[in-house]
């Protein structure tokens, strides 16, 4: 058992918890990833100090299932649902949903994009017109994923993900996520189009500032986040998708623990490689 400080934002729900814990959203991330001068880098976005989860505190692209996801026959190549259901420990059409809401919402978010035209093609370039206003349409409900990849003659490659952890959000939170995080690399060529709306700022950042920021107070992060930084950091955007293949990981429900009166997180953070 690891036991984390409690961030100042946590403390104020832990302090007034629900009376009957919420029910946990299903969500999906990615940890997008490329090679920099300072080593490995991931994408990362501070989220609007307005939202009402997670606000002012860095993430990763991602967010919750929609209908859509689940329901909608969506052109794909590269792991079947069942597989992805394995890794995550759950039915095939959730496994499903959740690849799908990952590359939706990370296109919504940053327009990089894991499709391509067949198994062995990813795009090369999202910044055009066409595809920015799909990121839109995307956005708004307006346009599901399976809709826009036969309207670009796309299929989503799943073999540009691997399964990395899983995480849910504490009982005492009033907003909760069952987020399950994937790994990818910045296809070759791609570009990170125009800032989502719930964020204030995005960059690349090298992990080991990530994490130093981190520790030393400098930048915000939920626990699940500093866990991936920690872990995809002894890898490079060549082999991280590789050293997802076979990863064990569990299913981490932090708890609400006092110590001498003081809040903190109790978790398994660290102890699976």
């Amino acid at each position: 058992m690891n036991r984390i400080p409690m961030p100042g934002r946590l403390r104020e729900a832990a302090a007034n918890p629900s009376a009957e814990p919420v029910a946990a959203r299903d969500a999906a991330t990615i940890v997008v990833v490329r090679d920099g001068d300072e080593g490995i880098e991931a994408y990362l976005m501070r989220r609007q100090t307005s939202m009402a989860f997670a606000a002012g505190m860095y993430v990763f692209p991602g967010g919750g299932l929609t209908a859509s996801d689940v329901e909608h026959d969506v052109p794909w190549v590269g792991p079947a649902a069942d597989e992805w259901g394995a890794r995550f420990r759950c039915a095939p059409d959730l496994a499903k949903g959740l690849v799908v809401a990952a590359v939706r919402e990370t296109f919504e978010e940053t327009g990089i994009l894991l499709a391509g035209p067949d198994a062995d093609t990813v795009v090369s370039d999202t910044g055009g017109h066409d595809m920015q206003a799909a990121r839109g349409a995307l956005d708004e409900g307006e346009l599901s994923f399976a809709e826009f990849l036969v309207d670009h003659d796309l299929v989503l490659r799943a073999d540009l993900l691997g399964a990395w952890a899983h995480w849910i959000t504490p009982e005492f939170e009033p907003r909760r996520y069952d987020a399950r995080f994937f790994v990818a690399a910045l296809p070759a060529g791609q570009r990170v189009g125009s800032m989502s709306r719930e964020s204030d700022h995005a960059t690349w950042a090298p992990l080991s500032r990530v994490l130093a920021a981190v520790d030393a107070g400098e930048a915000a992060m939920m626990p699940p986040t500093i866990a991936a930084c920690r872990d995809v950091a002894a890898h490079t955007a060549a082999t991280v998708v590789d050293a997802s293949v076979g990863r064990e990981f569990p299913t981490i429900l932090p708890q609400l623990v006092l110590v001498d009166g003081e809040p903190y997180l109790e978790t398994y953070l660290g102890e699976n490689p």
